[in-house]
């Protein structure tokens, strides 16, 4: 599986591309993305301007921004650095999606990214960061007050940044998110390395776990299945990894899991019969997207 579609809602609204040119209505109900053709004479920076030039810009809550210049060969940094020098401007901006890429202008394991503690810092309103692509990603331990989403998409989630994350601190945050990937695509740590970054960061209010696309799913399951704080969280997403009977059989185990309002396992390894015994006493499972393969011929859904 490859991300093949862009996104259609963030933040709880209807995503709309932004034309240049045209006014653009800071609607409660609608998040602008702005995307530039592979073949764009007009940099990012310069389309962000004419789309705060045409809306009302204390207004504006959401921002997606899709492809930029050659994401392939530089990350976003121009566009982030405007971002920054316009955050006077923008004191009602609570949510912020930097990638929304698809395959066909660049696989995700080859957006290059950049670096984030500076836009944090410019923007203490922030509520919601959706990042996209983990190359180049420059992530320093920070304190943001406000985040309640946080989500890293990727194909491979590097040590430097799981690290630096486990010395970070959003006390309000209520959804992470994090794909941890392959080591064929950037990840590089271990079981150990993904619980300190989630024990550092979980919060009493948090309500949303996901650690997708893990190759390292089995483990991952076989940890959560023992820990109590588990049953505390509406949805666990283990989904887009390579899950099997091993990691499954835990979770089938666990007091903590079974009164979750939802534990996705989408695209997994689970035998059929385990399966079953996972739907009757797990009603909030989710199983889509089996996959068939052997213990060496298991691959997360999205990796290059």
């Amino acid at each position: 599986m490859t991300i093949s579609d862009k996104s259609t809602i963030f933040h709880g609204k209807k995503i709309a591309d932004y034309v240049a040119g045209e006014r653009a209505s800071a609607s409660p109900t609608t998040a602008y993305r702005l995307a530039l053709e592979y073949d764009a004479e007009q940099s990012m920076s310069g389309l962000l301007l004419d789309f705060l030039a045409s809306t009302d810009k204390a207004k504006l809550e959401t921002l997606v921004i899709g492809a930029w210049n050659e994401p392939h060969d530089e990350g976003p940094r121009e566009v982030l650095d405007e971002l920054i020098r316009m955050a006077p401007q923008l004191p009602s901006l609570k949510a912020l999606f930097v990638g929304d890429i698809t395959y066909e202008e660049c696989e995700i394991s080859w957006i290059i990214q950049s670096e984030y503690a500076s836009l944090l810092s410019a923007y203490p309103q922030l509520e919601e960061l959706r990042i996209r692509g983990s190359t180049g990603l420059e992530l320093p331990a920070f304190t943001h007050n406000k985040l309640r989403s946080f989500a890293i998409e990727c194909g491979g989630l590097p040590q430097s940044v799981l690290s630096a994350l486990a010395r970070s601190s959003m006390p309000a945050l209520e959804h992470l998110e994090l794909w941890i990937g392959t080591d064929g695509y950037g990840f590089d740590g271990t079981l150990a390395t993904v619980r300190e970054t989630v024990s550092a960061l979980r919060t009493p209010g948090l309500r949303y776990l996901g650690l997708r696309d893990a190759e390292i799913a089995d483990d991952i399951a076989v940890w959560l299945s023992s820990e109590p704080w588990v049953a505390s969280l509406h949805t666990l997403d283990l989904s887009l990894g390579t899950l099997s009977d091993v990691g499954a059989n835990a979770l089938l185990a666990s007091p903590h899991v079974r009164g979750l309002n939802k534990l996705d396992l989408s695209h997994h390894y689970i035998s059929e019969p385990l399966q079953a015994k996972l739907r009757a006493a797990i009603p909030g499972v989710v199983l889509d997207d089996h996959q068939k393969g052997g213990e060496d011929d298991r691959y997360v859904a999205v990796g290059e």
